[in-house]
């Protein structure tokens, strides 16, 4: 899908709501305290994932009518799946763990919003400052695909098959911005859990025009989580994810390559990047 070209003014980016409700309604009063009107920004997908409020979060987001591009999760969901399509290893943690959540999500998910889910579209085109950017949630042409900071051969194999100047991706759950030659891969990270820091932080990108060119750049939202945690464990569906909302670690780090594998625990800094 290709959307009409954006004027100058800033476009906020963000992923994996990931079911947190306390999350959604958080990047949407950020969005208006940062006077960035919702058809100016895009959710990356997985909207629906590990935490206790599917529902209420999937439709919370219609309603406000920003940009959402279907996930593996709502793809999987609208099609009635068995599993969430996550990629995850067979008998892996995450595997195991989907187990919990993804039942839970699917029992909780009205007939409106799967058709909602269903009417996404699978990626985003735009243009903005001369710029060519293309929205996808993991890879170009595998919806699950996980891309990482460090895999720079899978990070320019995904920026030349995307063809755009930038590409603005989702799904690994990690803020991070990635050259390759001239082309640009720009994860803003996600709202629903924090990024495996340590911290209890959740993450968004902002795409600004400057004097110099175009301006990537990621940045913490910080949110009380306490009761989103107490909610699940009541369920008990899903209670590694919500130890990672208290802690700020990740249940398994079963997805991660080496380097993102030894960076658990360690702080993670917001970055930014002109592009001319």
């Amino acid at each position: 899908m290709t959307l009409d070209n954006f004027d100058d003014r800033p476009l906020m980016i963000f992923g994996g709501p990931y079911s947190n409700l306390p999350a959604t309604t958080a990047i949407i009063r950020r969005a208006s305290e940062l006077g960035i009107e919702p058809n100016r920004v895009i959710c990356t997908g997985d909207v629906v994932a590990y935490c206790a409020e599917p529902e209420e979060t999937a439709r919370i987001l219609a309603e406000w009518k920003c940009h959402v591009i279907q996930g593996n999760c709502e793809q999987q969901i609208a099609e009635g799946a068995e599993d969430c399509g996550c990629n995850f290893e067979e008998g892996s943690a995450c595997d195991l763990l989907s187990k919990g959540w993804y039942p839970f999500a699917v029992a909780r998910i009205s007939d409106d919003m799967r058709t909602w889910m269903r009417s996404l579209p699978q990626t985003l085109r735009f243009r903005f400052g001369g710029l060519s950017f293309r929205v996808v949630h993991g890879g170009v042409t595998d919806v699950s695909k996980w891309v990482f900071a460090s895999q720079s051969e899978i990070v320019h194999q995904e920026c030349e098959a995307s063809t755009a100047d930038i590409t603005i991706a989702g799904h690994c759950g990690l803020p991070f911005i990635a050259q390759s030659g001239a082309r640009i891969w720009f994860n803003a990270g996600v709202i629903g859990m924090p990024a495996n820091d340590g911290t209890t932080d959740v993450w968004y990108g902002l795409i600004e025009k400057v004097d110099a060119g175009v301006k990537l750049s990621t940045h913490r939202l910080n949110v009380d989580f306490r009761h989103e945690a107490a909610s699940m464990r009541k369920f008990g569906h899903a209670n590694g994810y919500a130890r990672t909302l208290m802690t700020g670690l990740w249940p398994s780090l079963d997805v991660l390559p080496a380097s993102e594998r030894e960076a658990t625990g360690k702080r993670i800094a917001a970055v930014e990047l002109i592009v001319r």
